[in-house]
C-alpha cells in the first residue's frame, strides 16, 4: 500500500526525475511538476501529503509558492519540505518564517531525503491524536492542539506552523529552560536546520504576534528561552 501522495516542485529535470524514482521506490505515489504555476494548479485539484519544493522556480519561487500554501485554508496545514541549494541562513530564516515543515539543503543523498520525508510524515501521523489533547492555557494564551489555534484574551492569533508548535513546546513545559537547538528539536524532530538566529526570529515574531502576553516567553542569557510559570 502507498505511504502517501507527494508532490514534487522542481525545475531540473534530471534532480526531479531522481526524486521521484526514489520515493516511488519506497511506494510513495509521486506527482511531479516544474513550476510554482503547475504546482498551485495541482494544489486546487488533487489532494497531497506533503509537499516537496524547490526555491530557485522559473515565475513564481518557492517561497511564493509555500506563502500562497499557507494563505489558502484548504492547504495551510500541509506538509512542505523545501529542497534547494540556496543554504544560507537568510534562507533558512526565510522558510521557518513561511511555515516551512523542513528544509533539505542541495546536494543531497537520496537516501537522506527519503528518510526525513518518512519522518515529516511519521510526525504528522503521531500529531493526528492531538484531537484528544487539553488546551494549554496560561497568561491569558489558549493553545488549542487539535485546532491548531492559539487565542490571546479570547483572540486569535495567526500563528505559521513553526512558530505554534514552539509556542506549545514551550508552554507545555512552563519553568523550563531550552537551548534554541532543544527548542526546534522539540518542535520539528531531529537535524531541522537552525541557526541561533533563525530561532531569535521566530520567538521575536512570536511575542510581537502575542501583544503584552508575549513577555511570558522571557530570554535566559547565554542560555535560551522559557515560558513562565504562573504564580
Amino acid at each position: 500500500m502507498a505511504a502517501g501522495q507527494i508532490l514534487v516542485v522542481e525545475d531540473e529535470e534530471t534532480i526531479r526525475e531522481l526524486i521521484a524514482y526514489h520515493l516511488t521506490k519506497e511506494r510513495f505515489r509521486v506527482t511531479a511538476v516544474s513550476s510554482g504555476e503547475e504546482a498551485l494548479r495541482k494544489l486546487r485539484t488533487d489532494t497531497f501529503s506533503l509537499v516537496l519544493l524547490d526555491l530557485m522556480l522559473p515565475g513564481i519561487d518557492g517561497f511564493e509558492v509555500c506563502r500562497a500554501i499557507r494563505k489558502n485554508p484548504v492547504t495551510a496545514s500541509l506538509l512542505v519540505m523545501m529542497v534547494t541549494a540556496k543554504g544560507e541562513e537568510s534562507d533558512i530564516v526565510t522558510g521557518l518564517e513561511l511555515g516551512a515543515d523542513d528544509y533539505l539543503v542541495k546536494p543531497f543523498s537520496p537516501r537522506v531525503l527519503v528518510a526525513r520525508v518518512k519522518a515529516l510524515l511519521r510526525r504528522r501521523r503521531r500529531s493526528s491524536d492531538a484531537d484528544t489533547q487539553a488546551p494549554v492555557e496560561m497568561h491569558g494564551i489558549a493553545i488549542h492542539p487539535g485546532r491548531h489555534e492559539v487565542l490571546v484574551y479570547g483572540k486569535t492569533v495567526d500563528c505559521t506552523n513553526m512558530e505554534f508548535r514552539i509556542l506549545h513546546f514551550l508552554a507545555s513545559r512552563p519553568g523550563w529552560v531550552f537551548t534554541r537547538c532543544q527548542i526546534v528539536e522539540g518542535a520539528r524532530g531531529e537535524n531541522y536546520p537552525v541557526t541561533d538566529r533563525s530561532v531569535d526570529v521566530l520567538i521575536t515574531g512570536l511575542r510581537k504576534k502575542l501583544g503584552d502576553a508575549g513577555e511570558c516567553i522571557e530570554t535566559v542569557r547565554g542560555v535560551g528561552y522559557r515560558f513562565r510559570e504562573e504564580e
